[in-house]
């Protein structure tokens, strides 16, 4: 098999998708696209989806490139029918959620900026609605994207694309070991 070159790194939030999605980008010599800091406004204003369906459709004009990131409704279809692999990391709560309560803490107390000048907030960590709480976001959506992405990789439609199923942090250096 040829060296992948338009990978799309899928999954929870705190499974690291943007972290391997740069490691890739570096080792493959291409353009990373994190979907996050192009949905993300200022002030988490959501961007209109026509917006970021046409900036999404630029970047991936490209003959090499790594998009992390989900946004099923939004821009999943332009993405995946571009790439030629999907990486699912579809690693288990017991190792995602310390991740993204770790990283959601150190954000808040160190006042790291995300995207476009937004913070996460500390109020968010007592909000109860998943939209709001990244904690609560990652427990909740980790059935919907086993399902969604289970689906995805026997789709008639993505026989194309080279599915990387990940559920251990040695799988992953696995993988990436074998791109160099």
């Amino acid at each position: 098999m040829s060296q992948p070159r338009r990978i799309v790194v899928v999954g929870n939030s705190g499974s690291g998708k943007t972290t391997l999605a740069r490691a890739i980008a570096e080792r493959i010599g291409a353009d990373h696209l994190e979907l996050d800091s192009i949905h993300h406004l200022e002030d988490w204003t959501p961007i209109d989806r026509d917006e970021m369906r046409r900036i999404v459709a630029e970047r991936i004009e490209a003959d090499a490139w790594v998009v992390d990131g989900n946004y099923a409704s939004m821009v999943q279809d332009l993405v995946l029918a571009r790439a030629d692999t999907v990486v699912w990391l579809d690693l288990p709560r017991r190792v995602v959620m310390p991740r993204v309560i770790r990283r959601t803490l150190g954000r808040m107390a160190f006042r790291r900026e995300l995207w476009n000048g937004n913070r996460e907030r500390f109020r968010n960590l007592f909000k109860t609605d998943p939209f709001e709480n990244i904690i609560l976001w990652s427990w909740t959506q980790t059935p919907k994207y086993r399902a969604q992405y289970g689906q995805a990789s026997v789709d008639p439609n993505n026989a194309h694309l080279d599915w990387v199923r990940i559920t251990t942090a040695q799988q992953q250096r696995a993988w990436l070991r074998d791109l160099d």
